[in-house]
């Protein structure tokens, strides 16, 4: 925040240490003048929510961990600040301890009747590093009109650590706050904090002038340089340290807000086998280096090591290719239309399918492919052209299936290729190709890809919060494999959950943030076992308002509907029915999607 006067700083029981140590807070936290970067957290019910799209004139955030006695003797301090100033401002408590699992947060909160101030985890401790809050208790006030903090430090100087005061004799953050809603200028801008000390998974004695050769470098081209790299997806090269120095700044908001890496899934549910988040050791080595200025030090730069070409078929040689029978003719301009292109198999055999892969001829205009095969008297996925077998997407990423499962190919199939284009402003071509992948024999499991659908849409105009379901039944026992969501440029958040038999409710997956340009398939670590007459509910809302940087319309009533500008509400599943006694005897695996609409 800028200044017409120095603000005061106000120490507590001052010394030199503690002197020096404010000086490095002050250069370290952003208080300074620089705005505060954007991030987004997630409350103890999995809702996500982002520091840009705060309504209040000032968010105070009020940094906590399980267990601390003066955050948690501070408690009715907030609650009566938010009694005064709630009208203006948002109190957010942040739990900023990793260990600290989402059950011992809801404990806290309700032992120490917390309600009804929001409660946030920070379990990757980004938010409290890049802040340069090092103990518990410590506030950080940030106005929303500059995104600057205005204070910054202790609530007020009743606890210290070991000692406290029968009653505070200054209220630091209340007179901040007085004087910053009337108007006035903020008198004491920071205060020393005093709570427990924070312990970070990557502490402050990181070697930071000569960890780029050792650490960042290597952690980089392991994790993001395979996309962000010449022919990858990344919008940027990450192949040396000049270009990475370049696009530092925005490194660190794209992990504050987790968009990158591209990786959705709430961490507090389930285990993935193709997770790509970074753990909170790689995010603070990357944010530290940041901060530090990101010095280059001595020695090779990893980054301008050559990498092996990006193989045509990642998955490995395919059994088989199809392709597009002719080049596709995309024009300059225009909406387009899907088009169902049905192409024949080079084989006349039935076949079980371990994996497919789809290889976009031109990335510039292919919106999206579905691969689907049709045969007489054969399944339908709904579409009316057969059984969903494979897809792709931007982000999106196809694996083998499960070792013991497989999708079946019968005689006689054919191929039907959904192709959704964009225009680009000038005509293009593409012959997109399919890899298939094909077992020796047929497994003990026919894989499937089931859907629970709401198309009963109907999203009104300028709502934030517009909440749908759907539901799928399971008839037999089966095997859960992986789960995708699938919403359109309004889509907000989704959960899958399990409802069983004996009445027990289990979150498989929730995606807090749904992100349309990232169709992520999140594949179980562990198979799901599922008992006949359990179901699958798939509950999700959708943000049609102007705050929405995405919504093509937010005047407009929305219904369901193929364009990215309608919507849709899809929560796909791959799962495999248990196969019957007999053995050998697989039977296919024909799924039955009854919906219905939860209550707002």
């Amino acid at each position: 925040m800028h200044f017409m006067v120095e603000p005061k700083i106000m120490l507590l029981r001052p010394s030199l240490p503690a002197v020096l140590m404010l000086c490095l807070g002050l250069l370290a936290a952003p208080c300074r003048g620089a705005a505060v970067p954007n991030f987004n957290l997630l409350d103890l019910r999995g809702k996500n929510h982002e520091l840009r799209r705060a309504e209040s004139k000032a968010i105070v955030l009020f940094f906590t961990g399980n267990g601390c006695p003066i955050a948690r003797k501070s408690i009715d301090r907030l609650k009566s600040l938010n009694d005064r100033f709630g009208k203006d401002v948002a109190f957010w408590i942040v739990n900023t301890y990793n260990n600290d699992s989402l059950e011992d947060c809801r404990k806290e909160y309700g032992d120490f009747s917390m309600r009804p101030l929001m409660y946030l985890r920070d379990p990757k401790q980004s938010l409290a590093l890049v802040l340069g809050v090092e103990r518990t208790a410590e506030v950080v006030a940030i106005r929303t009109d500059t995104w600057r903090v205005f204070y910054q430090g202790a609530i007020d100087d009743q606890f210290s650590e070991g000692a406290q005061r029968p009653a505070p004799e200054q209220n630091f953050i209340e007179m901040a706050l007085a004087e910053f809603t009337s108007g006035k200028e903020v008198t004491i801008a920071r205060t020393q904090a005093h709570g427990c000390l924070i312990s970070f998974s990557v502490d402050d004695s990181i070697e930071a002038k000569t960890c780029y050769e050792s650490k960042v470098a290597p952690l980089l081209r392991a994790h993001c340089a395979e996309c962000h790299r010449s022919g990858g997806i990344g919008p940027w090269v990450m192949d040396s340290y000049e270009h990475v120095k370049d696009y530092s700044r925005m490194m660190e908001e794209v992990l504050l807000t987790g968009q990158m890496p591209p990786w959705h899934a709430d961490p507090a549910y389930g285990h993935w086998a193709n997770d790509r988040a970074l753990t909170s050791e790689q995010s603070q080595l990357l944010l530290r280096w940041i901060m530090a200025g990101t010095p280059r030090g001595e020695g090779a730069d990893p980054l301008t090591e050559p990498r092996a070409e990006i193989p045509d078929w990642p998955l490995g040689q395919p059994g088989f290719t199809i392709q597009l029978p002719e080049p596709e003719q995309i024009p300059a301009n225009g909406v387009l239309d899907y088009r169902h292109i049905s192409v024949d198999l080079p084989i006349t055999n039935e076949v079980w399918l371990s994996g497919l892969d789809v290889k976009p001829g031109n990335r510039l205009v292919v919106h999206h492919v579905i691969v689907r095969a049709k045969w007489p008297d054969g399944p339908d996925d709904g579409s009316g052209y057969g059984v969903n077998l494979a897809g792709w997407a931007p982000g999106m990423v196809n694996a083998k299936f499960e070792p013991g499962t497989g999708k079946r190919l019968p005689q006689g199939a054919k191929i039907d290729l959904e192709m959704h284009y964009t225009t680009v402003g000038s005509p293009q071509t593409d012959q997109t190709q399919v890899a298939f992948y094909v077992l020796p024999s047929r497994p003990e499991r026919e894989l499937t890809t089931r859907s629970a659908i709401q198309t009963d849409l109907n999203i009104a105009p300028g709502t934030d919060e517009s909440r749908d379901s759907a539901i799928y039944g399971f008839t037999r026992p089966a095997t859960v494999y992986s789960l995708m969501p699938h919403m359109h440029l309004r889509g907000k958040w989704m959960r899958f959950e399990l409802l069983l038999p004996n009445g027990h409710r289990e979150t498989l997956l929730n995606v807090p943030r749904y992100d349309f340009n990232w169709q992520t398939v999140y594949r179980l670590a562990e198979p799901r076992r599922v008992p006949k007459g359990a179901w699958l509910m798939v509950t999700g809302g959708f943000d049609n308002s102007l705050a929405n940087p995405s919504n093509p319309a937010p005047s407009k009533r929305v219904q369901f509907g193929l364009q990215s500008w309608d919507e849709m509400f899809i929560g796909f599943f791959d799962a495999a029915d248990d196969p019957p006694a007999a053995p050998g005897n697989v039977v296919s695996g024909k799924a039955s999607s009854p919906t219905g609409r939860l209550a707002d």
